[in-house]
């Protein structure tokens, strides 16, 4: 018999039409023999699946719909939105409620990995992880000096979101006139602000799964080439940038970064795919690693960086999904 997915997508963050993209690229990648699926939208507070030609509204008391032919009811929630409600706990929170299982990490998990400050003060202080020295901004309180920022953390800095799951609002800042810009540029995404430290160096990204067995697998590293200033929403989107999988790292640096990935994956108890963002510095072959963030909703068209990690491997995307659903049901 079937399982009846939905697949949840949209969300608040600027990213909701990218999620949405990401949606369609889960649904194509499904097996249709295993699983019915269909696109929920989550906008501005409306919660809309698109069942054929229908457009009918959920059912938040219970996650379920009616269309022209009944009732329908979901047995799987395969979670896609890019930002809030989806990457920060939120969704999973209500999943939990209503008693419907889902592909991502619990809510703790997420809300904790949706705020950089925290993650990264957690994972420096228990699971000896180098992250960049920071500092944090909050909307309402005193902001820092511009010259005690460039003091402790030098030029250039990125200032970021907090609390985001878009590259919008980042920016690396050069001149310390600029900073107090970026701050409240940042602060149109979240109501934190983080100002980090610059590291520079080979910037890879590594995806990372549980299996059905329990095994913790990593994917080929994917090497991240931009001729734009940073990774930013423009080398994203609109194809400023190369994406080399496997990446041009030594095998004894790729080793050590996929141990890191899933030493990270099991410290913080994650599941579902996420991927990990690192720069490497220092000596080639001998590198330190540096991780920048953790992104437990990643993005899922054909191009993006999971896909084509996973053919890298030599997996098949179907699999990994089904892997994922059959483990929560």
């Amino acid at each position: 018999m079937k399982r009846t997915i939905a697949i949840v997508a949209g969300g608040d963050s600027s990213e909701h039409d990218v999620s949405l993209r990401s949606a369609e690229g889960i649904a194509s990648f499904m097996n249709k023999d295993k699983y019915d699926c269909y696109i929920v939208e989550i906008k501005a507070g409306n919660w809309t699946v698109y069942y054929g030609d229908e457009n009918c509204h959920v059912d938040r008391n219970d996650f379920s719909f009616t269309a022209s032919d009944g009732r329908h009811e979901f047995d799987f929630a395969y979670i896609t939105i890019h930002g809030t409600p989806g990457e920060n706990g939120i969704m999973q929170g209500y999943f939990d409620l209503v008693g419907i299982p889902y592909s991502t990490s619990d809510v703790l998990v997420e809300a904790l990995t949706f705020n950089k400050y925290a993650l990264n003060n957690y994972l420096r202080s228990c699971a000896e992880v180098n992250v960049s020295d920071s500092l944090l901004v909050r909307r309402g309180e005193p902001l820092p000096s511009p010259e005690t920022v460039v003091e402790r953390l030098g030029l250039p800095c990125f200032v970021k979101p907090n609390a985001g799951g878009s590259s919008f609002g980042v920016t690396k800042v050069k001149q310390t006139d600029d900073l107090l810009t970026a701050i409240d540029k940042a602060m149109m995404e979240s109501d934190e602000v983080m100002i980090e430290k610059l590291m520079t160096g080979t910037e890879i990204t590594c995806g990372c799964y549980r299996r059905l067995d329990g095994e913790i697998v990593t994917f080929p590293i994917t090497e991240v080439v931009t001729s734009q200033e940073f990774f930013d929403y423009d080398a994203k989107y609109n194809g400023k940038v190369q994406e080399i999988t496997p990446a041009r790292i030594a095998p004894a640096t790729a080793e050590r970064v996929s141990q890191m990935t899933k030493h990270i994956y099991h410290r913080l108890g994650c599941y579902g795919i996420i991927r990990i963002d690192y720069i490497l510095s220092g000596e080639k072959g001998n590198e330190q690693i540096n991780m920048l963030e953790i992104n437990t909703t990643p993005g899922m068209t054909t191009t993006s960086f999971i896909p084509q990690q996973v053919r890298a491997a030599g997996l098949c995307m179907a699999d990994v999904l089904s892997d994922i659903i059959e483990g929560r049901l």
